[in-house]
Formats: structure tokens, C-alpha cells, sequence
């Protein structure tokens, strides 16, 4: 369907344009620049799919990459999604070198179908603490 699709993998993702495609996330649109430029920083592996110069999908991991790694942010642009670029993204991940050792997987999702087709199973397991962040302004910027 879009046969010039182009994934990478590095962390020197253009902050404003992944702003922009967090924009089509509830979860991910009020984050300021500094904050999406310290997440990228901070991450183990980031990937992402480009359309030229269009990002359309994104996926980041953290991990100590032994035992555990932590999938975050996997988004895809609406109009780009069930086109294979998500199952590229988490393909990408989990059969990466880097992360051969790892013995456990971690998302929190709304689409556990999805990742279902890639072997992840609902767990009992999790616990989270949420904390409050401040009001972040419309522009994303403090």
C-alpha cells in the first residue's frame, strides 16, 4: 500500500515532527519538546517509519537487555495504520540483537489483540504508580 515506506532505527528523531504524530495519540498530546527530546534520549532503541520525509510511525524501547524491556509510545499515523507499518515496528523490536536475551516483554495497551499476533499475553502482574504531571500549555512548551 506504501511501497517507499523507510524504517529506522536511531534516536536522532526530528522532536517537532514526532510531536506532530503525537498529536493523533490521547495519551502522548500534551507533551512538551524538552520532555519528547529527554524521552528520546533516555530510550535503549527507538524506531521509526517514514514516508520521505513524512514520519508516520514510532516506537520506542527501554530495557537493561537481559531480563526485561518495555515497549512505549508504538504509535502509527491514522492514515498510514493497517498498512503492516505497526507489525514492522514490533517485529523490529522484539527480534532486534540487542534485545536476543530479553525473557520478558512489557506494554500497557488499549489493543492487546494486536499485539497478541506477536506472542504478548495479558498478565496479571502489573502495578502502577501515576503521578500527576503539571499542566503543560497548548504549546507544548515550558
Amino acid at each position: 500500500m506504501f511501497p517507499k515506506i523507510t524504517f529506522k532505527e536511531t534516536k536522532a528523531v526530528d522532536v517537532a515532527l514526532l510531536r506532530e504524530l503525537y498529536q493523533f495519540a490521547p495519551w502522548a498530546r500534551d507533551r512538551s519538546l524538552s520532555d519528547i527530546k529527554t524521552a528520546l534520549a533516555n530510550s535503549t532503541l527507538v524506531f521509526s517509519a517514514w514516508d520521505r520525509e513524512s514520519l508516520v510511525g514510532f516506537a520506542r524501547v527501554l530495557s537493561d537487555k537481559v531480563f526485561r524491556a518495555t515497549l512505549w509510545d508504538v504509535i502509527v499515523h491514522p492514515d498510514y495504520q493497517k498498512s503492516g507499518i505497526g507489525s514492522k515496528l514490533i517485529e523490529s523490536i522484539v527480534q532486534h540483537p540487542a534485545l536476543r536475551k530479553v525473557d520478558r516483554f512489557w506494554l500497557n495497551t488499549k489493543q492487546p489483540e494486536f499485539y497478541a499476533r506477536f506472542g504478548f499475553v495479558k498478565s496479571g502482574e502489573a502495578m502502577i504508580l501515576e503521578r500527576k504531571r503539571e499542566s503543560v500549555p497548548r504549546g507544548g512548551r515550558r
